[in-house]
C-alpha cells in the first residue's frame, strides 16, 4: 500500500472522473471543460473519435463534437482509460514489468466489462468500465512495492503452473483481488466496484480479516435471482481477454478468446458473435493509446 504513494499525482481530470463515479448526476460540461484544458487528452480524444471505428465522413475538431459522437459515457470511459494508461506511464516499475502489457490488458477488460453489462442485468453497471480498468491494480502495487516478491510469484507459476492468485497467496499471504480494492477504497471510489475489483477471481482465497465491513455485507447480499455481481462480469471478461492472448505476462495477440467464458454469463451465441465484433472494434480504436 506504500507504493500508493509513489505514484504521480491525480490529474485535474482523472480526480474529477473518478469523483464522478461516487455520484448520479454529474455535470458533464464541467468535464468538457477540463478535457479541453488538458491538451494530451484532448488530442487523443480527438484522433480516436476521427479513427476508422467511428466511420465520420467530416472531422471532428472540437470536444463538444467529440461529445456528441462519442455520447457521454463512451467519453467518460475514454478519458478515463487514457488518463489512468498516462498515469501508469509516468510509474518507476522493475525491469521485469512491462507497462505496455498492463495497459492493453486493463483496457481490454474496461472496454469488455462495459459491452456486457449492456447486455447483461449486471448490479452497478456505470461502474463497469472503471472496475474493469482497475481490476490488476494490486499486481502493479506488487510489482512497484515488493520486486523481489513480485519474480518469485511469477517463477512459482512458470514452474508449477497454478493459478495466480494462489501463487500470491504462497508467497505473500494475500492474492492481489484484495489489495485492488483496498487502493480503490484509499481512492474513495464507491464500494460497488470495489467489491468487483476484490471478487475477480473466483478462485482466490478467502478474504483478510481486514476487510471494510460494508464491503463484506455487500458480497455475501449477492444471491441468486438477483441482478448479476459486477464481479462476475469482470471475472468474465478478464477470463476472456487472457484467453486471447492480452494479458499482463504475456505479449497481446489480438482479442480472440474463449467463449465459454461469456455463455456463463447467459449469452447466446448471436449475442455474443455481436458483442465480440463491437468489442474488437473499439478494442482496436483504442489500444493505440495504451501502449
Amino acid at each position: 500500500m506504500q507504493a500508493l504513494h509513489s505514484l504521480p499525482p491525480f490529474s485535474p481530470i482523472l480526480s474529477r472522473l473518478l469523483a464522478s463515479l461516487a455520484q448520479e448526476d454529474v455535470s458533464f460540461a464541467k468535464l468538457a471543460d477540463l478535457v479541453e484544458k488538458d491538451t494530451v487528452v484532448a488530442g487523443n480524444l480527438l484522433h480516436l473519435v476521427n479513427s476508422a471505428a467511428y466511420a465520420r465522413r467530416g472531422t471532428v475538431n472540437s470536444v463538444c463534437h467529440a461529445i456528441s459522437v462519442l455520447g457521454i459515457a463512451k467519453l467518460r470511459n475514454a478519458v478515463l482509460g487514457m488518463s489512468v494508461a498516462r498515469m501508469w506511464n509516468n510509474t518507476r516499475i522493475p525491469a521485469t514489468w512491462s507497462m505496455a502489457r498492463f495497459n492493453l490488458h486493463s483496457a481490454a477488460v474496461a472496454i469488455l466489462s462495459d459491452l456486457l453489462v449492456q447486455r447483461v442485468r449486471a448490479q452497478c453497471p456505470e461502474g463497469a468500465f472503471a472496475a474493469g480498468l482497475l481490476h490488476d491494480t494490486g499486481r502493479l502495487l506488487i510489482a512497484m512495492g515488493l520486486p523481489k516478491e513480485h519474480d518469485q510469484i511469477a517463477a512459482l507459476q512458470d514452474r508449477e503452473q497454478i493459478p495466480l492468485v494462489e501463487c500470491e497467496v504462497r508467497v505473500l499471504g494475500f492474492a492481489h483481488p484484495d489489495l485492488s480494492a483496498r487502493a480503490l477504497r484509499f481512492w474513495n471510489l464507491p464500494e460497488p466496484i470495489q467489491a468487483a475489483v476484490a471478487g475477480h477471481h473466483p478462485e482466490a482465497a478467502p478474504h483478510s480479516p481486514g476487510e471494510n465491513a460494508d464491503l463484506a455485507a455487500l458480497r455475501h447480499s449477492m444471491t441468486a435471482g438477483e441482478k448479476l455481481p459486477l464481479a462476475s462480469v469482470i471475472a468474465a471478461a478478464n477470463q476472456f481477454v487472457n484467453s486471447a492472448g492480452v494479458s499482463v505476462a504475456s505479449a497481446p495477440s489480438g482479442p480472440r478468446g474463449d467463449p465459454a467464458n461469456l455463455a456463463a454469463l447467459g449469452l447466446e451465441a448471436a449475442v455474443q458473435e455481436e458483442l465480440l465484433a463491437e468489442f474488437k472494434n473499439e478494442f482496436d480504436a483504442m489500444s493505440p493509446f495504451f501502449r
